[in-house]
């Protein structure tokens, strides 16, 4: 199938921008991103949604064959990210993305434009990964090829022993019974993490769960408890993923609500997309337990 062709069949459509930092050097995250996971792009017939210089940037790179499908979006000038904002909540299956992938420079004037954080708020709203980093789009891509039986990327090995890695674990107030069922069902795969980490509440009903499946001894100290996020907890969180030691954050979010504490959030995004390489964040519930589901599959793999 030639690039440029979008296919009368539905298949997985993906959003794909990229802010100007992550697009033009030779090992840029774009770049990154084509070279590691086209085989993943293409086992899944993906068609993507490119914003203009974005997709510029790919043919000036030569990685449009790394593209099964494109539909060229205007330039973000031109209202290119604010049509992909309309695409996320589009009910035509034809136009609708299912997914988005916006590598972030967190010092990009563009990250903080309204379009921006509508794109992200409509992802969590209607159900659909938002994929703000490299390491998050990698691992997504890998998950749902390996899932739909592509062979395993054996480079990204590291990054899937758990034991080796941290994970946060963060809910708003109406998202906290989410987490709880969420970790229940999957507590598993979450014990089998070298380090687990939360918010202050949220760390508490955490390991009172822990302490009813394990053990009261061996459960009461499941993940590290910080701050609540209003008195600091989401800053706390934000140094240990700059010191690369946290690579997963699940932050269950209620989109629905005015947060006194939106900075703080901000801020671990931001620490999050400031080793855009490194770190990730996962945001709503229904992409977060398939994101569980398919990650203790890749494991099992691995072992």
């Amino acid at each position: 199938m030639k690039a440029d062709a979008v296919t009368s069949a539905k298949k997985l459509r993906i959003g794909l921008i990229a802010n100007r930092s992550h697009q033009d050097a030779p090992n840029s995250a774009l770049v990154q991103l084509l070279h590691g996971g086209g085989p993943a792009l293409r086992h899944l017939q993906a068609e993507l949604v490119i914003v203009g210089r974005t997709l510029d940037a790919i043919i000036s790179h030569g990685l449009l064959e790394s593209c099964p499908a494109v539909e060229r979006f205007p330039y973000g000038r031109e209202g290119g990210l604010m049509k992909l904002v309309s695409r996320v909540v589009d009910k035509d299956p034809a136009r609708a993305v299912d997914a988005v992938i916006y590598l972030i420079d967190p010092v990009d004037p563009s990250s903080v434009f309204p379009e921006a954080h509508a794109l992200k708020r409509q992802c969590v709203i209607h159900r659909k990964p938002f994929l703000a980093t490299l390491a998050s789009a990698r691992e997504w891509l890998e998950l749902e090829a390996t899932a739909s039986g592509a062979a395993t990327d054996h480079k990204l090995n590291p990054t899937f022993e758990l034991q080796n890695e941290g994970i946060a674990l963060i809910a708003h107030d109406a998202m906290k019974d989410s987490m709880l069922l969420m970790a229940e069902k999957h507590f598993a795969l979450l014990d089998s993490f070298g380090h687990r980490y939360a918010t202050g509440t949220t760390g508490g009903l955490l390991n009172k769960l822990a302490q009813k499946i394990k053990g009261e001894e061996a459960g009461k100290n499941w993940v590290t408890p910080y701050l609540s996020g209003p008195l600091g907890g989401d800053a706390q969180l934000a140094e240990l993923v700059l010191d690369r030691q946290i690579r997963r954050i699940l932050f269950l979010e209620d989109p629905h609500v005015a947060r006194q504490h939106e900075a703080d959030i901000q801020l671990l995004e931001r620490a999050a997309r400031t080793v855009c390489d490194f770190s990730q964040v996962i945001s709503e519930v229904t992409g977060a337990d398939r994101w569980l589901t398919l990650l203790t599959q890749r494991v099992s793999r691995q072992a």
